[in-house]
């Protein structure tokens, strides 16, 4: 009997790595060790994975000894310093944050789209897409192998999970300072109540806001922008026309997004319905005579991208 590998999670104490170890636990139970690595300040720290109370050690090098595959799911700068470290030990690096995806030796893998680009990876690690990105590559890769894609016309609607614990914390302070209040029917009312915008440039509950990320050129914002690079690389499509437009909306967890494909050749309702039915990692929920489709509400904490109001442009 083969030994299962050795998985180490980056990062477990943060927001993705205690969604990490969720997952985890509810998976196929596939890996030997898991070891939790963190900061200094969380080292000792005791947390569930597999049912297994497990104590977090601190970030170094020796951390990784024994590491077969290592998760890093902590901030850009960390993942810089680290994954690399990582790597010349031996660990195959998985990396969930934006420091590596551009990187022409580093491989930007969905599986269910591109698996077999993990095979070259000269830097021993391999990255993973922007969550916004995430959430609409799995269909589209399902509808591009059968079409080929030539633009996309993108709306999200981002929770504030994306802002990290830090956005989650804020939102949820925000919606107990506007709870019993009748603010929202006058302008400035809902900044009135709502002192602290935490991550953000405006108040969210009550409210949408359109800007996430940095400022980029011609008033881009960067995640509109590694909507667009990730896309033409995870699709190996460099010329892909990708306009996006990202907005935070008052919703806890699971980013959604309006998705204006544009293939090569007519494709129907009913051939991208079938196609999306069949694709790995799709749930189509299509329905909207009887009001179904998917929202955060009722898939959140789930694994596939849910897709439903399909429908073939009138234009």
């Amino acid at each position: 009997m083969s030994r299962k590998p050795s998985l180490a999670v980056v990062g477990a104490t943060g927001a993705v790595g205690t969604v990490m170890l969720d997952i985890l636990s509810k998976r196929e139970n596939v890996w030997g060790e898991i070891r939790l690595i963190a900061s200094a300040r969380s080292a000792g720290k005791k947390l569930m994975c597999r049912g297994e109370e497990l104590t977090v050690v601190a970030l170094s090098p020796e951390a990784f000894d024994g590491i077969n595959v290592a998760m890093f799911d902590v901030p850009d700068e960390v993942s810089a310093e680290w994954a690399p470290i990582a790597a010349s030990r031996g660990v195959v690096c998985v990396d969930n944050s934006g420091a590596f995806r551009m990187d022409p030796e580093v491989p930007l893998v969905v599986p269910e789209v591109n698996p077999d680009d993990v095979k070259r990876r000269p830097k021993g690690i391999i990255s993973n897409p922007n969550c916004t990105t995430l959430s609409m590559i799995v269909a589209m890769g399902a509808l591009h192998k059968r079409y080929t894609l030539k633009e996309l016309v993108v709306a999200s609607y981002q929770a504030a999970s994306g802002a990290g614990q830090s956005g989650l914390d804020t939102l949820r302070a925000q919606i107990k300072d506007v709870a019993g209040t009748n603010v929202g029917d006058n302008p400035g009312d809902v900044r009135s109540v709502i002192k602290d915008n935490g991550p953000f440039p405006a108040p969210l509950a009550l409210n949408v806001v359109p800007w996430a990320g940095s400022l980029k050129n011609d008033g881009y914002s960067s995640e509109e922008l590694k909507v667009r690079n990730e896309s033409r690389k995870i699709l190996g499509l460099s010329d892909l026309k990708v306009s996006a437009t990202c907005v935070r909306v008052p919703v806890l967890t699971t980013h959604s997004l309006a998705v204006h494909a544009i293939f090569d050749s007519e494709v129907s309702r009913e051939e991208a319905q079938s196609i999306l039915k069949n694709a790995a990692g799709v749930e189509l929920v299509d329905d909207p005579e009887n009001y179904k489709f998917p929202t955060p509400a009722d898939v959140v904490g789930t694994d596939p991208t849910w897709v439903g109001r399909v429908r073939k442009s009138l234009d």
